[in-house]
């Protein structure tokens, strides 16, 4: 390839425009960080009632079967108190998102 070909200069070469837009896109990125990275936003009340409805969602079942488990365990009725448990908890859990959702968020 010729010397004078384009996208064949010698990296010792500086232009002087170039330098200028590195060192504008270094201010401007770090005015940017300093806009955005003070202050970390808060997640807002519906969402942390969604997080609410899921651990109810989750926990409320499961914990009433492993509970009716370990009871039909010790004391041998098989799957009975496990379902009655289990059924419980849904229960539950479904009175406990039906509280939820009468808050008023903010």
């Amino acid at each position: 390839m010729a010397k004078d070909e384009p996208g064949q200069e010698t990296p010792s070469t500086e232009d002087a425009r170039l330098t200028s837009l590195h060192e504008r896109l270094k201010v401007a990125a770090d005015a940017e960080r300093v806009r955005t990275g003070t202050k970390q936003a808060k997640p807002g009340r519906g969402y942390s009632q969604g997080n609410r409805v899921l651990a109810e969602l989750i926990a409320g079942p499961a914990v009433g079967a492993l509970v009716g488990w370990v009871l039909d365990r010790w004391l041998g009725t098989a799957p009975w108190l496990l379902l009655a448990m289990l059924f419980l908890g849904i229960a539950v859990a479904f009175r406990n998102i039906f509280r939820i959702s009468n808050e008023r968020p903010e």
